[in-house]
């Protein structure tokens, strides 16, 4: 039987290990996480008549030009730090469902940082409900932290990182 060598361009394909499942459901957590974001977005905006009179109250003496400069201002960072979120979200989910450690590490880092984003939020007025999805969105980021930091997700990052 005939069995040619196999010449150098015919390297065989190395096979990806599949992720294990505590990496798969924080992916679908992440995919959650940029879900909610997406739904909070659409809230904001569509509560933006809301804002003008939450402004006033949080400082009565706005003149008019400065509750509308402010009111613009809060429009733009509400729909800025939306899309930044969801697409933060969306690309941390890839990028860790491929195994890339550093994507582990990045994401453990943004949790991080909302973490004290909403420490430090505690302090500003806020409604119930923005309240409510920001913890929500804060607890979805934890599940996730907690299940790409398991030992099985651990080894399936080692591995990838081997290869």
């Amino acid at each position: 039987m005939y069995q040619p060598y196999p010449s150098p361009g015919q390297m065989p394909e190395p096979v990806r290990p599949e992720a294990p499942d505590s990496v798969l459901t924080a992916v679908k957590l992440m995919y959650a996480g940029a879900i909610v974001s997406a739904l909070s977005l659409i809230v904001g905006i569509a509560t933006i008549s809301s804002l003008r009179s939450a402004l006033r109250k949080a400082d009565p003496s706005y003149t008019s030009n400065q509750l509308h400069t402010a009111e613009v201002a809060a429009v733009a960072i509400i729909i800025v730090l939306g899309l930044v979120g969801i697409g933060l979200w969306l690309w941390m989910a890839w990028a860790n469902k491929r195994g890339a450690n550093w994507a582990r590490i990045t994401a453990t880092v943004f949790f991080g940082l909302d973490t004290l984003s909403s420490l430090a939020g505690l302090a500003r007025p806020e409604a119930l409900f923005s309240r409510l999805v920001g913890l929500l969105i804060w607890l979805i980021g934890l599940g996730a932290i907690v299940l790409l930091w398991r030992r099985e997700s651990s080894a399936f990052f080692t591995a990838q990182k081997v290869r």
